[in-house]
């Protein structure tokens, strides 16, 4: 499985930005995908996940709400819809597959990051 993330920028806080991860390879459609995020100095930080067929998607307490991640099996993508985004919100965003949703899922598949800077 490849994956590659794109869409960061720079933004102001309040805005909405879109994510999106471009996933190749043959058993891509059998991984869930998720998103993470590492701000300087931080520990990565899981966000969101969605399952291999997109039915099921689980998001963490600190952007429940304000983030949206959907799949396109289609396209092989997952996109991460980011929206009243905040200067906390800076890091740089990574998507990555796993064979499963659970909270201590491996992740055995990660794109190189894409950075995102949220200005006040």
């Amino acid at each position: 499985v490849q994956l590659q993330a794109s869409g960061g920028g720079l933004v102001q806080a309040g805005d909405s930005l879109g994510l999106s991860c471009a996933a190749s390879g043959p058993t891509v459609k059998y991984y869930a995908l998720g998103w993470f995020r590492q701000a300087p100095g931080k520990e990565r930080e899981f966000l969101s996940t969605i399952s291999a067929a997109g039915g099921s998607t689980r998001y963490s307490d600190s952007v429940k709400g304000r983030f949206t991640i959907s799949r396109d099996n289609a396209k092989n993508a997952v996109s991460l819809l980011m929206t009243s985004l905040r200067p906390e919100d800076t890091a740089v965003y990574y998507c990555a597959a796993s064979l499963s949703m659970q909270t201590q899922a491996r992740y055995d598949y990660w794109g190189q990051g894409t950075e995102l800077t949220v200005s006040s």
